[in-house]
């Protein structure tokens, strides 16, 4: 009986196990972006998931060359002179294939440049690769991003 008990606790706790590691790793969450020029912590960003497709807004900003609240004075547009947090600075952005993310648009409120994006989280999701990009993937710049708990 106790070899049965045991059993079944283990076999418990394997299928739980297999479950965590089955889960998908998603970009969607709140990630600290790093500057691929600086290496020093720009803002937080939040990623979420409206019907498939992945949207980000600036929570906060941590760095700015315009103070602690700048505004988007590059952007065109609605988002012109408008404040950067709370801004949505990526949008349309679906899922293509097992890791990676892609298809949507990101803009750079520094300069007001709008790009297209791919996005790739690293295996543990701990770490998102976000690249910026005109025309192909390798005409561009990357920018590693940290999840935030």
């Amino acid at each position: 009986m106790k070899s049965l008990l045991r059993t079944a606790i283990v076999a418990g706790l394997l299928l739980g196990a297999g479950s965590v590691f089955a889960a998908e790793v998603t970009p969607v969450g709140t990630w600290k972006t790093i500057d691929d020029e600086t290496g020093k912590p720009k803002s937080i960003v939040k990623i979420t998931d409206e019907g498939g497709e992945l949207k980000a807004t600036v929570v906060e900003v941590l760095q700015s060359d315009d103070g602690p609240h700048p505004i988007c004075k590059n952007c065109d547009g609605e988002r012109k002179d408008k404040p950067i947090e709370g801004m949505n600075i990526m949008w349309g952005v679906h899922k293509d294939g097992d890791t990676v993310w892609d298809g949507g648009k990101i803009l750079d409120p520094k300069t007001g440049k709008v790009y297209k994006v791919k996005l790739q989280p690293s295996e543990d999701g701990s770490k998102l690769t976000v690249r910026g990009y005109i025309g192909f993937s390798l005409l561009g710049r990357s920018q590693e991003w940290q999840r935030q708990q």
